[in-house]
């Protein structure tokens, strides 16, 4: 697989990028965080770990030859193309608890909410989290499926978590994230979504 076709880039979230994220935030949910809540994240919070998805324009231009890696551990480096997604996770103790995922409403559909979780995935495994963890409302199947797809199980409800609607929450985890079963599936997902990313890079280009 070449690196250089990968039209993506994760990034670590940075307060230059707040103002862009907390805009998506308002579109994306019911209830937003403040752009102070995400500053607060990214300057404050040493648990906090928030990741930004960019296009990687020059891809599709030319191959980038000194690309380092394909999804999250690509780090600390300039992007000029605006977010079109984010997500962000918290280690706690031994847990990564995602706590918010949304991709931009024009670039929803194309599997980009699932890059932003293999990155977050990846990001807990290197830091040493035993389990993944997150919330979500009881009425989003679409993500839930995701989260399955995922290795993620169902293992519990947070009774009216939601305040705007008095919503249930599910609780779900992920076994082990170190286990070879978890592994073995965890990079089978991602090497399939990466080469469908780049597939869809390659039809946009021959319609062109």
């Amino acid at each position: 697989m070449d690196d250089s076709t990968f039209p993506y880039v994760l990034l670590d979230m940075t307060v230059a990028d707040v103002p862009v994220v907390a805009a998506l935030e308002r579109i994306a949910f019911s209830l937003p965080w403040s752009p102070q809540a995400f500053e607060h994240e990214v300057r404050h919070n040493p648990m906090a770990h928030f990741l930004v998805l960019k296009e990687r324009t020059a891809a599709r231009q030319h191959a980038l030859a000194h690309s380092q890696t394909l999804l999250a551990r690509i780090r600390g480096r300039s992007a000029r193309d605006p977010v079109i997604g984010y997500g962000g996770m918290w280690l706690i103790v031994d847990e990564g608890h995602i706590c918010t995922l949304a991709v931009h409403h024009g670039w929803r559909s194309r599997g980009l909410g699932e890059l932003l979780l293999t990155g977050l995935i990846e990001r807990a495994t290197a830091l040493g989290a035993a389990v993944a963890t997150l919330e979500v409302r009881a009425s989003n199947l679409v993500a839930q499926n995701l989260y399955l797809k995922y290795g993620f199980a169902k293992v519990g409800v947070r009774k009216g978590y939601y305040s705007d609607t008095h919503e249930d929450a599910v609780i779900m985890t992920t076994d082990l994230l170190s286990s070879a079963a978890f592994q073995q599936r965890f990079q089978a997902l991602r090497t399939a979504l990466v080469r469908r990313l780049v597939g869809r890079l390659d039809d946009s280009a021959e319609k062109r």
